[in-house]
């Protein structure tokens, strides 16, 4: 059998829904730890896990047996279902039910997990909507504006 030998890195983002609780900022690092086990559980490698409020960066390996559909399902449904056993501020939440997902060169990778690291300064600068719709452009997504933030 011939061996598969690949090194995928990825840059997932993905927001809560409209609806949803914002994540308290005495969450965000266990719920950025707990996305990275879960990352790590499908066979990918997590390289950082970051976000504010109201949306998650992840930078990872993605494993030769492993989706990215099937990961970012994992990593929504079971942070979902974690985050509202913190507290009664989360009875409701939500992640939106789409995601961007970007390949990434090894080369920029640092650079990647950096931008992710200043998340809540490049946040005082520009609105979550904004930056997707930035990422979206520079990668040459076409997107329907209508859909892109629908819950």
């Amino acid at each position: 059998m011939a061996q598969s030998l690949n090194k995928i890195f990825l840059h997932i983002i993905f927001h809560i829904k409209t609806t949803s609780p914002r994540i308290l900022d005495a969450d965000l690092e266990r719920l950025h730890q707990y996305i990275g086990q879960l990352i790590n559980a499908t066979g990918c490698q997590t390289v950082r896990v970051g976000g504010v409020e109201d949306h998650i960066h992840a930078v990872c390996m993605l494993s030769r047996e492993e989706t990215v559909s099937h990961l970012v399902e994992e990593m929504k449904r079971n942070s979902s279902r974690w985050i509202k056993t913190l507290s009664p501020h989360y009875k409701s939440f939500a992640w939106q039910g789409g995601y961007a997902a970007f390949s990434v060169s090894q080369s920029i990778v640092e650079k990647v997990v950096e931008y992710v690291n200043d998340q809540k300064e490049h946040h005082k600068k520009m609105s979550f909507e904004d930056e997707y719709k930035k990422f979206l452009e520079l990668h040459n997504i076409e997107y329907d504006e209508r859909y892109v933030f629908a819950d």
